[in-house]
């Protein structure tokens, strides 16, 4: 498979000046940036910029972000699934995740989440490749954004569709272990056949002949 990267970027107003959304960022670019020392909802924000980095250097790898001069106050990170995790068990180089998207809080509802997703699936680059996400309500933060994990899932969906990500059915268990859970996925225009009904045979292990 051929992973098509083209360069976005636009600027947007932010509360102290302009907040520039760009990327797939070349890892070089990102060793000059800094990160926010607010974006740790993953890792301390040196080792997340060490894996920034580290995703930006892969065939696959894309790191969008949105920036305030040097400074990176939000990310939007894409690469294969984990070694580890079921999504990878098919072996399929056209399945991409979506793994995490984060921004500082005092940059929220400026809309930059959804700027970095929709920036990352411009120019039709992402059009042979299954994209998914896994969300999960433990991930949320739900205390600082101030709402419920009902509302809050609403919020994530509405954002994945604004670039026709949609829900799917699996009976991937930490997904199907609460009710707020759920995969997202958007499968490219040219995805073959034969790479959907792969990935239907990942996310659906027990399956049923009558």
């Amino acid at each position: 498979m051929e992973h098509y990267k083209r360069y976005q970027r636009v600027a947007r107003p932010g509360r102290a000046g302009p907040i520039v959304i760009e990327g797939p960022v070349e890892p070089e670019r990102l060793k000059d940036y800094r990160l926010h020392d607010k974006l740790d909802a993953f890792r301390r924000p040196r080792e997340q910029h060490e894996a920034l980095v580290e995703i930006a250097g892969l065939p696959e790898g894309r790191i969008i972000i949105s920036r305030e001069e040097d400074l990176i106050v939000g990310y939007v990170t894409f690469h294969y699934p984990d070694e580890l995790e079921r999504w990878s068990e098919g072996g399929m180089d056209d399945l991409i995740e979506l793994g995490a998207i984060e921004v500082a809080d005092e940059y929220r509802s400026l809309g930059l989440g959804k700027a970095m997703i929709v920036a990352a699936f411009a120019e039709e680059q992402l059009d042979n490749a299954i994209v998914y996400t896994t969300e999960y309500y433990w991930h949320w933060d739900l205390e600082k954004s101030g709402l419920n994990v009902w509302q809050y899932r609403e919020m994530m969906e509405k954002l994945m569709k604004s670039v026709g990500m949609v829900w799917f059915a699996t009976d991937d268990p930490e997904i199907c272990a609460h009710p707020a859970n759920c995969l997202m996925v958007r499968i490219g225009k040219d995805v073959p056949l034969s790479s959907a009904e792969q990935f239907d045979r990942v996310r659906f292990r027990q399956r049923f002949m009558y």
